[in-house]
């Protein structure tokens, strides 16, 4: 985890290039607002729609563009017509520990978002898995602040490199999403400080930011739009940041205080608490222009580093970015490097069930709807749309010999709702004026349509008053169709001349935002035959239809289910499949009904029935290899029945490319686990997201994750650090000073292999009896190397002071602790292979 900084000349005229060029921002800056009015610049700070800020050509400011991340950059369009390359989901990136590839995976971002026009992607997330039961953990790194703040800074540094801001987000505590608008939570200041600031700071302090985006949530008392102490105070005065504040979307409430809590900027647009309100709380005397100009200079200054002012270089000279990046095989690389082996037991008395042997094996059956369409991201808005998904099952066909039959079952369908309506269906979708005219009309790749910051040309809110999805279908089984319609608006679907459905439909909660992104279904049937083309149309037509105040956005869908065979049926069909192969593959996964953004998970099981067909799977066949695609934790049940259990995270794009490298042994997977993997919830330490009224306590103090399961007399099914590879390591060495730690050591193996050398330090009984209370053991650093079979490696990882600190709240600084320390190298948390004493004075 060491940050390499350049050293000798190079170095020093890089920090004089960086300096030089930070003074002609400051003076392009002043030039720039010296020259604007008030209310130009009231309207600086607001959006001027969903994903940009307004222009000035009488200053040569061009329109700041912002898009969505943190696994791809979707645009100004939340459609398959501009497609994205989809990487991993954060927590896979987080399990290959390396923030080299993270930085690469940044370059690679900053390519997408230069191709697409952006200039600031809303990435990356570095709240901490204070909960297994966290909506959005997917998107997270991390359970230990560490890790979460050295991927996070590879991650800055890499898009920033690339001469396109990032926003750290969510500006502070936004752990879970149950009434995440509202919700105040309730942290006392040291696990606010050593935990749920940390990565934060580590990020400004390594990586500079260009921007933070702050959170819908309050902490103790103020909500994070216009918390002062945090931002003001902390965040610009002790750590310096020098960047733009952007508020999460629809989270600034207050105009006054917004402004003096430090919010630059208020999105989306066209309406916010900024703008002509800010102007007239100016007039009014409610706010000093003053601090109208402090916030335009930050948000001048960023315009100028991503080269959106005229007359100044940007931060980044555009022939020094890298590019001609392969965004296939980055995402490729992330999703294999992030494959945590969880389980890899001999088979038969034999070797181990992984990896594969190609050569031997004649019979592989692959099971669970997952294998055939991978989950390969989370839901909400980290969504992007790749032009193509490897699957696991069309890999594993074009990766294995022609000779090698391989039988496909489904097993368990994972859905309690209806799938997106996709294969079989001919779609696009036609823009209707009030008076019928078709204003556009796009292609539609599957039953799912969604507008969000933009529609297509010649369609705006003021005109726009019906869209349909429209087209034919053509059934492959003869039955009893289930079609599915969702959406916030009226809905009538047609099918073949009848409808079928003619209603409304709305959301159940207050959260806009959720009921956007996963809307209210109605279902409804059909009988159709096989063969037999229908024609159909699903209307819509949204609430606010013909009204320009609120931004571009609407999202309804069309699903469908085939008839299906009896639910037994299918996983005693899978069953049979799997005795009757030499090897079974079967891919379990989540979906979108229990993780994505807007609501929190009410438990870690699979959904359907996926659990009971592994159980009878592996009954069935001794050599079963489980591939879990989720992108947080579930429980696993049957763990232990099985010889192998890999997980693959949400992989990304080229999922299918990745798990067929690790099954077969192309590749060893690499990744470790980034978050504990509980056996069941209830032993987890943190098992509360709901707030009672309006507050949730973070009563566990310092210990989440990893701390609180060494306080616990229940073992996790897998603890944090954890992973297998393809061979085995010994570690040879341990040297340590106060200051840094060496090991060395050797693969033991018959094959190249990367290790993740982790170091946590352990106050020993020696320990002041006036000491504050502290974990048992905490993550101080970590170095990944690779040797080849036989060799030594040797990493050195510097002990930073903060290892050694705490949060004294009394004297409010950082406190070094005395004493005498474990320094302990380990494979995982609880996996510690060699331990040395340092005294700390």
């Amino acid at each position: 985890m060491t940050d390499h900084h350049p050293h000798g000349p190079t170095a020093e005229a890089a920090h004089h290039h960086a300096r030089g060029r930070a003074q002609q921002h400051a003076a392009a800056v002043e030039r720039a607002l010296a020259a604007l009015d008030l209310d130009t610049k009231a309207r600086l700070l607001s959006g001027q729609d969903m994903w940009t800020l307004p222009s000035v050509p009488a200053i040569g400011l061009r329109s700041l563009v912002m898009s969505d991340g943190p696994v791809g950059v979707r645009g100004q369009e939340w459609n398959a017509g501009d497609p994205s390359v989809a990487l991993p989901s954060p927590t896979a990136l987080a399990a290959t520990w390396d923030p080299e590839l993270a930085r690469r995976t940044g370059h690679l971002l900053a390519q997408e978002a230069r191709r697409k026009g952006v200039h600031v992607l809303l990435a990356p997330t570095v709240n901490l898995h204070r909960s297994p039961l966290g909506g959005r953990h997917f998107e997270c790194y991390a359970e230990d602040p560490l890790l979460t703040g050295v991927i996070g800074a590879g991650y800055v540094r890499g898009v920033q490199e690339g001469g396109v801001g990032t926003t750290v987000k969510h500006f502070v505590g936004n752990d879970a999403e149950t009434d995440r608008l509202t919700v105040d939570n309730r942290i006392a200041p040291r696990p606010l400080r050593e935990l749920y600031l940390a990565p934060f700071e580590y990020i400004v302090e390594n990586a500079r930011p260009w921007g933070v985006m702050t959170a819908y949530n309050q902490v103790n008392g103020s909500t994070m739009t216009e918390h002062r102490a945090l931002v003001q105070d902390v965040l610009r005065g002790e750590w310096g940041f020098d960047g733009c504040n952007v508020s999460d979307w629809m989270a600034a409430r207050d105009t006054v205080r917004a402004l003096r809590g430090g919010l630059d900027v208020a999105m989306p647009g066209p309406r916010t608490v900024y703008g002509a309100p800010l102007a007239e709380a100016v007039r009014r005397g409610e706010v000093a222009e003053s601090e109208v100009d402090d916030a335009v200079r930050r948000v001048l200054l960023l315009a100028a580093r991503t080269g959106c002012l005229d007359g100044v270089p940007a931060a980044v000279d555009p022939d020094g970015v890298p590019q001609g990046i392969d965004g296939r095989a980055v995402a490729r690389e992330v999703a294999r490097r992030a494959c945590v082996l969880l389980r890899n037991e001999p088979v038969g008395g034999g070797r181990r069930a992984l990896p594969l042997d190609a050569g031997a094996v004649r019979r592989v059956a692959v099971i669970g709807a997952a294998a055939r369409e991978a989950r390969v991201l989370g839901g909400g808005s980290a969504t992007v749309f790749p032009d193509a998904v490897v699957s696991p099952l069309e890999r594993l066909r074009a990766a294995l010999p022609d000779d090698v039959e391989i039988t496909f079952a489904a097993g368990a369908e994972p859905y309690s709702g209806v799938p997106l309506a996709r294969e079989g269906f001919t779609l696009r979708t036609r823009y209707l004026a009030a008076d019928g005219r078709l204003l556009a009309e796009t292609a539609q790749q599957d039953g799912r349509v969604r507008v969000m910051g933009r529609f297509p040309d010649g369609v705006t809110r003021q005109n726009l008053s019906a869209v349909e999805l429209t087209g034919s279908f053509t059934p492959q089984h003869t039955g009893r169709h289930t079609l599915s319609v969702s959406g916030t608006g009226e809905l009538r679907l047609t099918v073949g001349g009848e409808a079928l459905f003619d209603g409304r439909c709305a959301p159940g909660g207050a959260d806009l935002f959720e009921a956007f992104l996963n809307p209210a279904e109605r279902q409804v049937t059909a009988q159709l035959t096989a063969g037999e083309r229908v024609d159909l149309t699903l209307r819509f037509v949204p609430d606010g239809a013909g009204s320009g105040e609120a931004p571009a956005a609407l999202h309804f869908r069309l699903g469908h289910r085939a008839p299906q065979a009896d639910a037994e049926a299918e996983i005693s069909a899978a069953v049979r499949a799997a005795a009757e192969a030499e090897v079974a593959i079967v891919v379990v996964a989540t979906t979108e009904e229990t993780e994505s953004e807007g609501f929190d998970r009410g438990d870690l099981r699979l959904p359907g029935r996926q659990d009971e067909l592994v159980r009878r799977v592996a009954a069935a066949n001794p050599h079963t290899v489980v591939v879990v695609n989720s992108g947080s934790p579930v429980e696993l049940p049957w763990r232990e029945q099985v010889p192998a259990v890999l997980l693959s995270w949400f992989p990304g794009q080229e999922a299918g490319a990745a798990l067929a490298d690790i099954l077969l042994g192309a590749h060893e997977p690499g990744g470790r686990l980034p978050t504990t993997w509980p056996s069941r919830l209830d032993d987890a330490p943190v098992t509360t997201v709901t707030p009672v009224d309006g507050q949730l306590g973070y009563s566990e103090g310092m210990f989440i994750g990893y701390r609180g399961w060494q306080r616990s007399a229940a073992a996790p099914a897998y603890p944090f650090g954890h992973g297998l590879g393809y061979t085995d390591w010994e570690y040879e060495s341990l040297d340590t000073t106060p200051d840094s730690v060496r090991v060395r050591i050797r693969n033991a193996g018959d094959r190249t292999g990367r290790e993740v050398v982790q170091i946590y330090l352990a106050p020993t009984a020696d320990a002041a009896p006036d000491a504050p209370e502290r974990p048992a053991r905490w993550l101080a650093g970590f170095a990944v190397v690779e040797a080849g079979p036989g060799e030594s490696a040797e990493a050195e990882i510097p002990l930073p002071d903060r290892a050694f600190a705490v949060w004294d709240a009394e004297d409010r600084g950082w406190q070094r602790v005395k004493g005498v320390y474990l320094v302990e190298a380990a494979h995982s948390v609880d996996d510690r292979r060699l331990t040395a004493e340092v005294t700390v004075g």
